[in-house]
């Protein structure tokens, strides 16, 4: 049962000393400024995703936030259509890390190799990774090269005890401005899934040009819009997350402040991503990649057929996924959670899952979410060794974008149920291991 009171926001920030958090509607665009934005979904109204409870605290009132996706018919921005203060999104003992993650951790050492490759730093060069987190990614660049992170966390005392210097605030033009001052100017500013997560994005991508030198090259990865609308990743779409960028619509970002976009990457972190490479100089030479998918993106904008279906995929699919537990719980059978990222909480809270339907949700041993609540629920996250030990009927991947990375790592652990991947059409995929025998 959700334990979330929807509590109507303000529709415009608020500036009385009693209320600090400045919450607000998005009524422009937030790259080319057009005011006429459409929407795409509605998913409903949410806590914000890492608001996770601890078990032992009595149920409170919690802020729910409308949950809508929009996007602009000129620059085909798709963005979030309510800000939330990123004071509340992002508090000093945020949960996530960076390095708990395998397919983040192979991504990161396989973009540092690749900067090397095509571009090439020295040690004498400067690194910056902007929201560093444990300073995973800039641990690839430490052998090679000088680094720096900015995180408004305490991830960044965790990334400074692992010897990666790293300042703990948000990124700002004032903190571009120390730092450059300091530390001199920057051969590679990097921004892996952050670069959508943080407000007055003008202001930012000026930073980040101050903190340059004349050669240098900002290097971006961002949930790739075509990725979400295609393979149906509506469980992304949280307050977190204030933009869903096509190349189309982060070009034209760039542009507006002097950077080229010269190279572009798929990559599959995150269910689908794109890292791309922009620079003030006139040195680097433009790679066809760009050009390729600009043209691949015709049926995401504004209007078209594909964004048109898009709600009524995502309503279809929410429907079959509770007549699928439904089904199952009608049979006796025992459903349980596997892993608890922050999509998780969006796709649990817009299908209505509460702890009469799933048992609980299981994550690795050590997680910071272990002994908490799902955000708006009493599903309580537990280590994942009790999964072994009691062998519930099925276990519904949460972090089904990666499922056929989880579903052997379990059975080899000795799960012996069967499994649920709950998007982009729910399916359940039978144990391999337990069949066999």
């Amino acid at each position: 049962m959700s334990e979330a009171h929807v509590i109507p926001a303000p529709a415009a920030p608020s500036t009385g000393e009693d209320s600090p958090f400045q919450h607000h509607v998005v009524e422009a665009c937030q790259v080319c400024g057009h005011r006429s934005l459409e929407p795409v979904v509605f998913l409903g109204y949410h806590v914000p995703v890492n608001a996770m409870r601890r078990i032992e605290e009595p149920p409170r009132e919690e802020l729910a936030f409308p949950t809508q996706l929009l996007i602009c018919p000129s620059c085909d921005l798709a963005q979030i259509g309510f800000i939330v203060d990123q004071r509340v999104l992002f508090p000093p003992e945020y949960p996530y890390s960076t390095g708990t993650t395998q397919i983040l951790r192979t991504n990161f050492a396989d973009l540092a190799q690749e900067v090397q490759r095509f571009i090439g730093v020295s040690r004498e060069d400067l690194v910056i990774d902007i929201g560093s987190n444990d300073g995973t990614l800039l641990s690839n660049f430490q052998p090679m090269s000088r680094v720096l992170g900015i995180e408004p966390t305490l991830k960044a005392q965790v990334a400074n005890e692992r010897g990666i210097r790293s300042l703990m605030t948000f990124f700002t033009p004032g903190t571009a401005a120390r730092v450059r001052r300091e530390h001199g100017p920057a051969r590679i500013v990097t921004a892996t899934n952050v670069f959508a997560h943080i407000p007055k994005i003008d202001e930012i991508v000026e930073g980040i040009a101050a903190l340059l030198g004349p050669e240098g090259v900002f290097i971006s990865e961002s949930h790739y819009f075509g990725d979400l609308v295609r393979t149906l990743q509506y469980d992304t779409i949280y307050h977190e997350h204030l933009r869903y960028y096509s190349l189309r619509s982060l070009k034209t970002l760039l542009g507006r402040h002097g950077f080229r976009v010269f190279r572009v990457q798929r990559i599959p972190t995150h269910g689908g991503s794109i890292r791309v490479y922009a620079t003030r100089s006139a040195a680097q030479q433009d790679d066809a990649s760009v050009a390729a998918l600009l043209a691949q993106e015709q049926e995401l904008c504004a209007g078209s057929p594909l964004l048109r279906e898009f709600r009524q995929r995502v309503l279809r699919s929410k429907l079959a996924l509770l007549a699928l537990v439904h089904q199952l719980n009608g049979q006796g059978k025992r459903i349980v959670g596997i892993s608890a990222p922050s999509r998780a909480s969006t796709l649990i809270n817009y299908v209505g899952l509460d702890d009469g339907v799933l048992e609980c949700v299981f994550e690795i041993a050590g997680s910071s979410k272990i002994g908490r609540f799902m955000p708006g629920t009493v599903i309580p996250v537990r280590d994942e060794t009790a999964l072994f030990r009691e062998q519930p009927d099925y276990a519904l991947i949460l972090s089904w974008h990666i499922w056929e990375e989880l579903k052997p790592t379990l059975e080899r652990k000795g799960f012996q149920g069967d499994f649920i991947v709950p998007l982009p059409q729910p399916r359940m995929i039978p144990n391999s291991r337990a069949r066999a025998s």
